[in-house]
């Protein structure tokens, strides 16, 4: 039996600086259930953190729903999406959309992202 298909640790955010840097990012799209903070990529490959905060619900199980959602969407997509650093800031209407609602938002989302060319790197001359 073959391994199971994952998110590898590096498309994943993992350092505060970089949730930091995201916070702040010019780049934005809103979503219903979902802002999508987006900002070019420092790494080899696409790259995507997850922030559901307790305003958005005080009961762990229900964040700990939205991140594997969102987790799951994003594996699924992440290799038609540009080399993006990505930050999905959950609302709190996430929290009573039902699991189909959730990832169809998602799912719109993408195709949008993908249509982006990423911002060049401060301090280099964009074509």
């Amino acid at each position: 039996m073959g391994r199971p298909a994952g998110l590898p640790p590096q498309a994943r955010l993992r350092r505060a600086a970089d949730f930091a840097a995201l916070r702040h990012a010019s780049g934005k799209l809103d979503t219903r259930y979902f802002l999508i903070r987006y900002g070019a990529g420092a790494a080899a490959e696409v790259r995507c953190g997850l922030a559901v905060s307790r305003k958005v619900s005080k009961l762990a199980v229900q964040r700990n729903r939205i991140k594997r959602i969102a987790r799951e969407s994003f594996r699924h997509a992440r290799t038609q999406l540009p080399l993006l650093d990505i930050l999905l800031i959950a609302r709190a209407q996430a929290v009573n959309a039902p699991n189909d609602s959730l990832r169809g938002d998602l799912d719109r989302a993408w195709p949008r992202l993908k249509a982006l060319k990423p911002a060049p790197a401060p301090g280099t001359i964009a074509d």
